[in-house]
């Protein structure tokens, strides 16, 4: 195993820090040896110092692979369902009262930031589909980004171990989820009704201009701001809120906080935020079915 120096992780701690906006304490130090070893030891080079100067010669090569094997990528499917249920039970009712009464159009745009392998964009798209299905004039889209080109890359094939279906409600692991056979046995695969609203693309949340055009109604940001200092946390946010449209809501995680923005956003539930202003449309503040042969 290649060891790092105190001064080899200090290198590699501001790196991150300004690529990223990812903060890594000492007490990471193991980790950081673990994650980039393995592509010191492929490369062929001896030293952590050896691999920042590579990384320095090949920057447009190098620095998303790097990026993508410090990055963490732990999730699952309806994570925090009380966010989840909120989204059911209220933003539903609100939605679906509006366009009846010609107050909205039936499409929305949400955004997933930092999806991971995919668990919270098809967690989404359950929910939308279900109750804004297409046969009803309803279109959804759902854009999903991360900085992991290997996580995007399973979040595209859309393929889990079978345990990863006991955190998704019955009615949706019945109706949405697709039970893998013969080779596959073992897995599930996401419908293509669902796939179909998906868009996955790579997007570093530290870049100063985010390249997505219009406004969403929904963004998730949950579980990804705490890896950042408190100045790049309020910067990210900030950011992301410039692309959400006022009354739309913004969802981050239990264990994150955000300051210096209520004059943006108004927090409705804890961890639940909606954007200040009124907006357009004026919104308020198992077992998978079973495939013939194989997951398709």
């Amino acid at each position: 195993m290649i060891l790092i120096a105190d001064q080899e992780f200090s290198l590699f701690q501001e790196l991150i820090h300004q690529q990223a906006g990812i903060y890594l304490l000492p007490a990471k130090k193991p980790l950081l040896e673990a994650r980039l070893g393995k592509r010191i030891f492929h490369l062929g080079l001896d030293s952590f110092t050896a691999y920042y100067n590579y990384l320095l010669e090949n920057w447009d090569e190098e620095i998303a692979e790097m990026l993508d094997r410090v990055s963490t990528n732990e999730t699952h499917f309806f994570r925090e369902p009380r966010q989840f249920d909120f989204l059911s039970r209220l933003v539903v009712h609100d939605w679906t009262a509006q366009a009846d009464a010609g107050l909205r159009p039936r499409h929305m745009r949400v955004w997933s930031a930092g999806c991971s392998t995919g668990e919270e964009p098809y967690s989404l798209a359950m929910i939308l589909w279900n109750y804004f299905p297409p046969s009803a004039g309803w279109e959804i889209e759902i854009l999903a980004t991360d900085i992991s080109n290997r996580a995007l890359e399973r979040a595209r094939q859309a393929i889990w171990p079978i345990e990863k279906a006991k955190n998704i409600p019955d009615v949706y692991l019945k109706r949405f989820m697709l039970k893998g056979t013969g080779a596959q046995s073992g897995k599930m695969k996401a419908g293509a009704e669902i796939r179909s609203v998906i868009r996955f693309e790579r997007l570093n949340l530290n870049d100063k201009v985010y390249p997505v055009t219009s406004l969403f109604d929904i963004i998730l940001c949950r579980n990804v701001l705490i890896y950042f200092d408190d100045a790049h946390r309020a910067r990210v946010a900030d950011r992301l809120l410039e692309h959400l449209a006022p009354g739309g809501f913004f969802f981050i995680g239990h264990a994150e906080q955000l300051n210096g923005l209520m004059h943006k956003i108004l927090n409705i539930s804890p961890t639940i935020y909606v954007r200040v202003g009124r907006g357009e449309f004026g919104i308020m503040g198992g077992v998978p079915r079973q495939e013939a042969s194989g997951v398709r």
